[in-house]
């Protein structure tokens, strides 16, 4: 008797170690998986004041336990709870672009336009920019499983014209997709990334010299533009094992008038107001919005709390993202959207909503139509 038990012991501890070492070669053969700092990269991530303790840190406090009771409640609340229009029933059309168009990007007007999810294609002083260009059809390291794409792209990978600058908020798969930034690699003249993330980016074959990692508070001039990496607050990884090994931020784009924010990934935070005492006002902020939960509110804004944010930081104008593209929390989809809207017209804060692919010109009037309730269930 005891010797089957010890038998069993020991089978099931060969078959965890086994399952640690084949997910270990998985990541290390695995090229989406990204790669760790080394070397240089490394040494400048340990110089950093946001690096401690073998991990960078959040600007305040934030606990990222869900402990046991949230995690019982998560996961029966996804396999047991209401899942009506988590997505809409069928893929949500987009505003297609024209390359040619884009391609002939004048200097005389900044256009935002809304690729799906948090991706952003930014037209500015005769620059074209990328903001998390997550063109791909799933937010995972797998091409068969994961959250699938609920809305089309206004364009494709192949169809963008050559790109100025791309930005890049974390390394999260529905931020910093492995496909996009090898098919980018070739149009794109540089990215700017946050601390330790150029590795990910090396791996995948961008060349070292035509990436830029940014501490928080720290900037850069490129082609008359500045970026400066702004504190957020939340986390990074691509595998068990890399958490909190990249850095995490949001973006001030500064050009020869207007000023834009990006917000990236973000619980709400007093470092929205320090955001916006230090570069506001902003003449459009482009604020999370969903994908939220209360056990993950220190991480993820409520929609509430992306109307104050753009009220910290000075905005002029809010365009909501993060929302209307991936199902990766328990909230209908169209709920992050009729929150903020209803939250903004209550504190009388002007806002946009455009479709997926329709532009945003800064100047004229912003698009303000309630699309999306054409595709509720």
């Amino acid at each position: 008797m005891k010797l089957s038990f010890k038998i069993i012991l020991y089978v099931l501890g060969i078959t965890v170690l086994l399952a640690i070492i084949a997910g270990c070669s998985l990541t290390s053969l695995s090229p989406q998986f990204g790669a760790e700092a080394e070397g240089q990269r490394m040494e400048k991530i340990r110089q950093s004041p946001n690096y401690r303790h073998g991990e960078f840190q959040n600007p305040v406090e934030t606990n990222m336990d869900l402990g046991f009771k949230g995690t019982v409640k998560a996961i029966t609340s996804r396999l047991f709870g209401k899942d009506d229009n988590l997505e809409p029933d069928h893929m949500l059309p987009a505003v297609k672009l024209d390359s040619g168009k884009i391609a002939n990007t004048k200097d005389t007007a900044t256009v935002i336009t809304w690729l799906g999810h948090s991706a952003f294609m930014v037209e500015l002083d005769g620059k074209r920019l990328l903001l998390d260009p997550m063109l791909g059809d799933r937010a995972s390291p797998f091409s068969f499983m994961g959250p699938k794409r609920f809305s089309e792209l206004p364009i494709t990978l192949e169809q963008l014209p050559q790109i100025d600058a791309v930005l890049i908020s974390h390394d999260h798969y529905d931020h910093l997709d492995y496909g996009s930034i090898k098919e980018l690699n070739e149009k794109t003249t540089h990215f700017f990334v946050p601390l330790g993330v150029g590795a990910h980016l090396e791996r995948w074959g961008v060349p070292a010299g035509k990436i830029t990692e940014l501490d928080w508070w720290q900037e850069a001039r490129f082609q008359g533009l500045t970026f400066a990496a702004t504190p957020s607050r939340h986390f990074s990884g691509r595998s068990l094992s890399d958490r909190m090994q990249t850095l995490w931020a949001s973006w001030v784009i500064q050009g020869k008038t207007d000023k834009i924010f990006f917000s990236g990934d973000s619980g709400y935070f007093d470092g929205f107001k320090e955001i916006g005492n230090k570069y506001g006002p902003f003449d459009i902020t482009l604020l999370e919005n969903g994908q939220y939960n209360e056990l993950w509110s220190n991480i993820h804004m409520m929609p509430e709390q992306t109307v104050q944010a753009h009220l910290d930081l000075k905005g002029k104008l809010l365009l909501p993202i993060h929302w209307g593209t991936f199902a990766l929390a328990l909230h209908p989809w169209t709920d992050p959207i009729e929150r903020v809207t209803a939250k903004a017209k209550e504190l009388q804060v002007n806002i946009a909503t455009p479709r997926i692919g329709q532009p945003v010109i800064l100047g004229e009037k912003a698009p303000k139509a309630d699309w999306w309730r054409e595709y509720v269930k």
